[in-house]
């Protein structure tokens, strides 16, 4: 079977630091894979080098068998296929809700206004926002706003997901309504790479583990064996931090 994404020997450099070194990656259709590993690792710059936001220095990004890290490629048009979802939210602070969702959709895509207001106030309702349309992003809360931004995100239509550290900012009550929204996409099929420090959340949605360390993918595999048997002491050692944080 075919990856729907894919990475080959992808390399990238801040000056003269190597923060990726030769990464091997790939998701298939409808599969959720989520990267773990410390702080610095590599894990939210892998995400931004996906859909162009930062320009790799060497290797491939295969998307639906096409490579897209090319001269002529067009990242506008490449990222309505790759969504991504910011641990910011990144809205618009003197547009509404509705405004924020739409603005993607009938700029870059040229779709009908109805069509997209109608499909926005659809996934609004799915996320328990459609009364909050009309309102402005300092009325909201901060889940309220990574729902909105994931909303909006998912209006575009897109191939697949990137979702980096979606609820770094958030307070602890609000993280359960953004993770919740997540996992209710897993069960619908969407395609998603997840950056996140939310252990428990990763073994719940997760079909592929994929661990970072210093800027290479050290290990992967099924989220039961790598939580219960990790095949490697840097990994066991990153688990055991997070047991030891858990028990107080």
């Amino acid at each position: 079977m075919e990856a729907l994404l894919q990475t080959k020997n992808l390399v990238k450099f801040y000056d003269n630091h190597q923060i990726l070194k030769g990464i091997d990656f790939s998701i298939q259709k409808s599969q959720v894979v989520v990267i773990l590993g410390p702080s610095g690792c590599g894990k939210s710059t892998f995400l931004r080098c996906l859909n162009g936001l930062e320009e790799i220095q060497a290797g491939q990004i295969i998307l639906d068998g096409k490579i897209i890290n090319t001269p002529k490629t067009n990242w506008n048009l490449i990222r309505q296929k790759i969504g991504m979802v910011f641990q910011s939210y990144e809205l618009f602070p003197h547009m509404s809700v509705l405004q924020n969702i739409l603005l993607g959709p009938l700029k870059a895509q040229n779709r009908k206004k109805e069509e997209v207001s109608s499909q926005a106030l659809k996934l609004l309702k799915r996320v328990g926002l459609e009364n909050k349309q009309n309102a402005y992003p300092k009325e909201l809360s901060g889940g309220q706003k990574q729902r909105v931004a994931i909303v909006r995100a998912l209006c575009m239509n897109p191939e697949i997901m990137l979702f980096d550290e979606v609820t770094a900012s958030l307070d602890p009550e609000m993280v359960k309504e953004v993770l919740d929204v997540i996992l209710e996409l897993a069960k619908e099929g969407m395609s998603m790479i997840i950056v996140t420090h939310e252990i428990k959340f990763a073994q719940a949605v997760a079909d592929k583990i994929v661990f970072f360390d210093e800027g290479i993918i050290l290990e992967e595999g099924n989220p039961k064996d790598f939580f219960t048997s990790p095949k490697t002491e840097r990994a066991k050692k990153f688990l055991d931090m997070f047991n030891f944080l858990g028990s107080f």
